[in-house]
């Protein structure tokens, strides 16, 4: 054990789920109608709690087990076997448990961005649960266990497969089935708060430092230059965003310009391993104008209510910065096998991600409602589902 590594996955640890409670929280909830803010923290905190105990049954397992290429088996459920001294690499596994749980808690939880406002509560946590431990257990696996396209050399080094293009699919899914807000696209008023929402994206910001450099699982220079190149596609995303944004409408708006943050976050994110401070200003310069305009195309060309934009700054951004990943690495691979191999990896992914995640919405509909009552709607979340209201004057 390296006590300087170990130190430093503690606080890795620590930052990631620092994104989602109460960073992507905060950054939804702010997003959205002032009567359904509090609709969306429950669902940010409920999935963080159900996903820990979860992970430590079974997809800790079924993403790290000494299973084969396809799946990890039940062989360390309940980290069976998994004791204090127990390595994984220079680290306690038990800390890699940890550190690989906070990432199994924020990607069903960006999910969440789709269904703001309109969704059943009971199905959120039946969907969230089935689809971390048949979706994006398994996928891990693949990329990150030691699967089948860890073998073929894939390079996702902090989840823009694993985390983001899982996500982003789901949330289209989702989307589709559940159907548009009411009043979608024209009659929908504002983010009730920005300011929570630049707080929030603040936080993410932050703690997208340990969900990167953290990804290098030691104490050194990789780690570092993954922070730097973070950064600087974030900051960059951010300002590409602003001006595209004020070329478009006139305005450079708050909402867009940290929206561009987390797109160059996104982007960055399988990458980070791999690209220096040019490569990552170009991910990141490309990303703010990428992911806004494909936000506009799911939104008005596809009719599809992705409210949040989930696939648009996630999906997108991590299927960019996965093929951007050999292309600009310090060390390109100028022969094209690199490129196929993130080709090849994305597209199954995808599919897999795709009918899992359409057959258990069917599934899930079958035992809790998929959507709520117009009522309910009308009323709005916080109060039809939880019995509380995040304002005094919230409507």
């Amino acid at each position: 054990m390296n006590g300087a590594d170990t130190a430093w996955m503690i606080v890795a640890t620590a930052l990631v789920l620092f994104m989602t409670l109460p960073g992507l929280a905060l950054f939804y909830g702010g997003l959205v109608r002032a009567r359904n803010v509090l609709s969306v923290l429950m669902h940010c905190f409920a999935i963080a709690c159900t996903m820990s105990v979860l992970w430590l049954a079974f997809g800790y397992s079924i993403a790290f087990g000494d299973g084969n290429a396809i799946w990890g088996g039940l062989g360390k459920s309940f980290l069976h076997g998994v004791t204090a001294d127990s390595l994984s690499g220079t680290i306690p596994e038990v800390l890699f448990f940890a550190f690989q749980m906070t990432f199994a808690i924020i990607t069903p939880a960006l999910i969440v961005g789709a269904y703001v406002e309109r969704i059943g509560f009971g199905f959120v946590m039946l969907f969230s649960s089935l689809w971390m431990l048949l979706c994006y257990a398994p996928v891990t696996h693949w990329v990150w266990g030691g699967g089948w396209l860890a073998q073929m050399g894939v390079m996702d080094f902090a989840g823009g497969i694993v985390v983001h293009e899982t996500a982003g699919i789901a949330a289209l899914v989702i989307g589709v089935s559940l159907g548009a807000r009411r009043g979608f696209p024209k009659d929908l008023k504002p983010p009730h708060n920005p300011g929570m929402t630049m707080i929030g994206a603040s936080m993410l910001w932050v703690g997208w430092f340990g969900f990167n450099a953290g990804s290098q699982l030691a104490a050194d220079g990789g780690a570092a230059m993954a922070l730097v190149v973070t950064h600087i596609s974030a900051a960059t995303a951010s300002i590409t965003w602003a001006l595209y944004e004020r070329y478009k409408h006139g305005k450079a708006s708050m909402i867009g310009m940290v929206t561009g943050t987390i797109a160059g976050l996104a982007s960055i994110t399988p990458a980070s391993g791999f690209v220096g401070p040019v490569g990552a200003l170009i991910i990141g310069a490309v990303a703010g104008v990428l992911c806004q305009e494909m936000c506009g195309v799911i939104k008005s060309r596809f009719k599809i209510d992705d409210t949040l934009d989930v696939f648009a700054v996630h999906g997108v951004g991590g299927i960019f910065g996965t093929l951007m990943a050999p292309l600009l690495a310090t060390s390109p691979l100028v022969d094209g096998q690199g490129l196929m191999t993130q080709i090849i990896a994305l597209v199954a992914v995808g599919v897999f991600t795709l009918i899992v995640s359409v057959v258990l919405v069917k599934l899930c509909a079958l035992v809790f409602p998929l959507r709520v009552t117009e009522d309910d709607e009308i009323e709005g979340l916080d109060y039809t589902a939880h019995g509380e209201r995040g304002y005094d004057w919230a409507s």
